[in-house]
């Protein structure tokens, strides 16, 4: 995975509009003979894993599989952070902490490793927008720097669907978005053809995974890990980056 990176942007150029995000709903999903339950609290969502086989969280797989590593190899804290683009806290999360986190890392202080989890395609119009915009954000991750990235991942919360709405972005939305951001022709067309969408839908998985070690097998998002361990705090503003930076200090 390159090491790459970026800020903000807006829509421009995307026929979808976005309406208001949701309220904080809390929705339990539940099935006969289904090991896993998933549960959407306050808008975020929160997975029960019954098969969690303990153990600790495994840098090497956390590293191989997030959609972008942002920051220096030489930053004093690295973080983990999962998150999934239909996910409303997840917006929240990021219109709070979205500016700290990048400022701290271009000042070589924070290094961060982003995860895009799918678990919310049902909860959109087109029944898999959340693995699909995972995928996007794997064609510019891979396809573009840093700040290519960092544009598109903001761009894709401030074009958040709606949870239970009736329309959400198409791949040819997400490739013109991509291509307002930077994006060069080619990750334009890796997005509208969904070329990494396979890619996200493995990463998510045992991104997945590896955040139910390290939380006991209840996976929600946002989240972020802090040396494998979840940071409390992080909806509250950006008290939880200054204390981890600070611990560094």
């Amino acid at each position: 995975m390159s090491d790459k990176r970026k800020p903000k942007s807006s829509t421009a150029n995307s026929k979808y509009q976005p309406s208001a995000t949701s309220s904080r709903t809390t929705y339990i999903l539940g099935g006969v003979a289904v090991a896993i339950i998933v549960a959407l609290i306050v808008g975020g969502l929160v997975w029960n894993n019954s098969q969690d086989d303990g153990g600790g969280v495994d840098e090497a797989v956390l590293s191989e599989n997030a959609a972008l590593i942002i920051g220096e190899p030489s930053a004093p804290q690295t973080i983990d952070v999962f998150e999934d683009f239909m996910c409303p806290v997840c917006q929240e999360f990021e219109e709070q902490s979205g500016t700290a986190i990048t400022e701290a890392i271009n000042n070589g202080s924070l290094r961060v490793r982003y995860h895009m989890l799918t678990f919310l395609d049902d909860r959109s119009a087109s029944g898999d927008y959340s693995t699909r915009a995972a995928g996007a954000a794997q064609c510019v991750g891979t396809g573009e720097d840093k700040e290519v990235f960092e544009k598109f991942h903001t761009a894709l919360f401030t074009n958040q669907p709606e949870e239970g709405g009736d329309s959400d972005l198409s791949n040819a939305d997400m490739a013109r978005l991509a291509g307002a951001q930077g994006a060069s022709p080619q990750t334009q067309q890796c997005v509208a053809d969904g070329a990494r969408v396979t890619e996200a839908t493995e990463a998510s998985e045992q991104s997945r995974n590896q955040l139910g070690k390290a939380t006991g097998g209840q996976v929600a998002t946002p989240t972020v890990l802090s040396g494998g361990e979840p940071v409390n705090g992080i909806m509250d503003g950006t008290g939880w980056l200054d204390q981890l930076l600070n611990e560094q200090g």
